[in-house]
């Protein structure tokens, strides 16, 4: 099989196509010809050698975690059904053209839902969908997303929107708030001005009752200020470089919920249940997925340095 793989800990330049054996159903399990991987920004900086005391993963090594694509083979004791059908799931390696899953871990994707969305929606569909539950947002709900043109930032718009919050969605470049708009937010904050908290709070009417940090950093830590008592903040996400820094005892003082990265990893029934609530959404026409390139699995580096390089609206899957 045809596979993506990180040589080295380094830029997008380490990540080369090369050969490998084709990998074999063991019982329990399935072989899936991949139609689609998906990727996402912290692969990027795995790759870069960030993290490793999160992420044990030593060089050389086949990135990614998401595909969509068709059950071709069998383990011994799988039923027979899931031989041809179309689905989704979490693999080890998915920068592959064949990758292995437990038979435990398939999603089956509706018939009238296209295999590109529902790589998309593998990782981030199914974060977005547990965070709205999560931090319980509900119909009159402030909600601040930060990263909100990316991957998953796009489907919590839509999600928190379709119960009735008031989203304001901090972004950069007329594109950018123009998506945002388009999906649902109540308002398009710009990013570049240094004043981006006072427009933030004004939009908010003085402050957020949810607070969704998919950017960490010094962005996420300065949200933080904009939480409002009572309130939820999520600090899940770290492309800038690590984590917001949030004071433990002012949240406890102002009765704020925190949450975290580990809060968002679900449990096997979990993941189940959010990613056929999300397939079923999308394929309903509820829930639209911004993909913004599909990179074929040969050029998977320049996949990476289109993610690093932010200028990429939505996601970016690869084809293979």
């Amino acid at each position: 099989m045809r596979a993506a793989q990180v040589m080295e800990y380094g830029g997008p330049e380490v990540l080369v196509p090369v050969d490998l054996a084709d990998p074999v159903p063991g019982p329990d399990e399935v072989l899936i010809d991949v139609a689609y991987a998906d990727t996402i920004f912290v692969e990027t900086q795995v790759r870069s050698g960030w993290g490793r005391e999160f992420f044990p993963v030593t060089p050389p090594y086949v990135p990614g975690g998401g595909v969509s694509g068709t059950v071709t083979a069998l383990g011994e004791s799988v039923a027979s059904e899931w031989l041809g059908r179309r689905v989704t799931s979490l693999v080890q390696g998915s920068y592959a053209s064949r990758a292995l899953s437990p038979v435990s871990g398939l999603t089956a994707v509706p018939d009238t839902l296209d295999l590109l969305t529902a790589a998309a929606l593998v990782h981030d569909g199914v974060t977005a969908a547990g965070l709205i539950d999560m931090t319980g947002v509900s119909k009159g709900d402030r909600v601040l997303i930060l990263g909100a043109s990316g991957g998953m930032g796009t489907l919590l718009i839509q999600l928190a929107t379709a119960r009735g919050a008031h989203v304001v969605a901090p972004a950069r470049g007329a594109g950018k708030l123009s998506l945002v708009g388009q999906l649902g937010a109540a308002s398009a904050v710009d990013l570049t001005p240094g004043d981006w908290l006072q427009e933030a709070r004004r939009a908010l009417g003085e402050a957020a009752d949810v607070v969704l940090d998919g950017v960490g950093g010094e962005l996420g830590t300065a949200a933080f200020a904009l939480t409002a008592d009572h309130g939820r903040f999520s600090a899940h996400g770290a492309p800038s470089g690590g984590f917001a820094t949030v004071d433990a005892e002012e949240a406890k003082r102002r009765g704020i919920r925190l949450f975290g990265i580990q809060d968002v990893q679900f449990a096997a029934g979990d993941l189940a249940r959010l990613t056929s609530y999300v397939h079923e959404e999308a394929a309903a026409g509820r829930l639209r997925t911004t993909v913004g390139e599909v990179v074929p699995l040969e050029r998977a580096s320049e996949a990476h340095a289109l993610i690093e390089g932010r200028r990429v609206v939505g996601k970016v899957v690869l084809q293979m």
